[in-house]
């Protein structure tokens, strides 16, 4: 197996640009994952990896060939894809060898491979079926398995469980991250998800409009945002932003939240707008008449309070335990203020 190496890549389509100079080191079987808003150039980034897309400058290493100007078939990857694209005259064996079959591979080597697949990806029992006779899991599983009997040095994914459930959704990234684990590949994937990004990746690729907004794992990008785009698309529910005030006294006045706020950083100047961020897990409903909760949703060990401050501004709050508040109610917050983030309300970075 082997990394992968950009440096300096754009893509222009026509006078439009829509990846900017992106540089980026995915290291030996390392599970990198491309997250972003639709739009960020993720599946665009990926398929430049992949040679469906010609890189309009910089370039493009897989180990230390330089693949920028190759065809696909050369480069030494395998694409899974957001549809299945199953042959549905063929059975589940006869797919997942057709490539090798095509490429003129002994019949011994395709059934030694397709078993081997099939194996890992627990498809046994369905080798002798049809696409038709498949669940929507089970042909994803399939795709992969196509994948996997080509051998390739880099594996790339495409929102491969967006059309599934939300079930087979949660069983599917578990599948992938066990098959990671046992073949130890370089796997690029590409989701808007962010939860299927936290859960799967050793490293979290945040894209934004074509460019980079930070790499990190990810708790080091939950914990330790380098702005405010990455601190409000990584956490689910999403961070909370209100609008604050450095005061004379070089502390933060919070109005939505009635409050002032001392933080152990270095801050702008008196009377500079900033933005303040907290997450809805860091913060506790208390007694008081500061704001009101609109809408309650109880899903069972937690639940989500959505409450509209006086200045109009809304917030997500996370509950926890037996108590419940009541839609409705006025209510305070309170929080460690060692929990707080500050961004700047122009270029909206970390004040850190």
């Amino acid at each position: 197996m082997t990394g992968v190496t950009l440096d300096k890549v754009v893509k222009r389509y026509g006078d439009v640009q829509v990846i900017h100079g992106v540089d980026l080191k995915i290291e030996d079987g390392e599970f990198c994952v491309f997250v972003g808003p639709s739009g960020c150039g993720k599946s665009t980034l990926m398929r430049m990896i992949a040679g469906l897309e010609e890189t309009t400058e910089g370039r493009i290493h897989i180990g230390k060939r330089d693949v920028t100007n190759m065809d696909p078939a050369e480069r030494g990857v395998a694409m899974v894809f957001q549809t299945y694209a199953l042959y549905p005259h063929m059975t589940v064996e006869d797919n997942m060898g057709f490539g090798l079959k095509m490429n003129g591979h002994p019949k011994d080597e395709i059934k030694s491979k397709v078993a081997e697949a099939s194996r890992i990806l627990k498809l046994d029992p369905f080798l002798k079926r049809k696409p038709a006779a498949l669940s929507g899991g089970q042909r994803q599983r399939v795709a992969i398995g196509r994948a996997i009997v080509r051998g390739p040095e880099v594996f790339l994914f495409d929102e491969p469980l967006s059309n599934l459930d939300a079930e087979l959704r949660v069983e599917m990234r578990v599948e992938i991250a066990r098959l990671h684990n046992d073949i130890g590949a370089t796997m690029i994937y590409v989701t808007h998800d962010q939860v299927e990004a936290m859960t799967l990746a050793d490293k979290i690729v945040v894209l934004r409009l074509g460019r980079i907004e930070q790499i990190g794992a990810p708790l080091d990008l939950y914990r330790d945002p380098d702005n405010k785009f990455v601190a409000g698309f990584i956490g689910s529910p999403s961070m909370n932003f209100l609008n604050a005030t450095v005061t004379a006294d070089g502390e933060v006045e919070i109005p939505a939240m009635k409050t002032t706020i001392a933080v152990p950083i270095d801050l702008p100047a008196a009377g500079t707008d900033v933005i303040f961020g907290i997450r809805p897990e860091h913060i506790e409903v208390i007694e008081g008449d500061d704001m009101a909760i609109e809408l309650t949703e109880a899903l069972g060990g937690v639940s989500y309070d959505y409450i509209q401050a006086d200045t109009g501004e809304r917030m997500i709050v996370e509950e926890r335990g037996d108590h419940r508040s009541a839609p409705g109610s006025r209510v305070s917050l309170g929080f460690d203020p060692a929990r707080a983030y500050l961004f700047d309300a122009e270029t909206e970075a970390r004040i850190r």
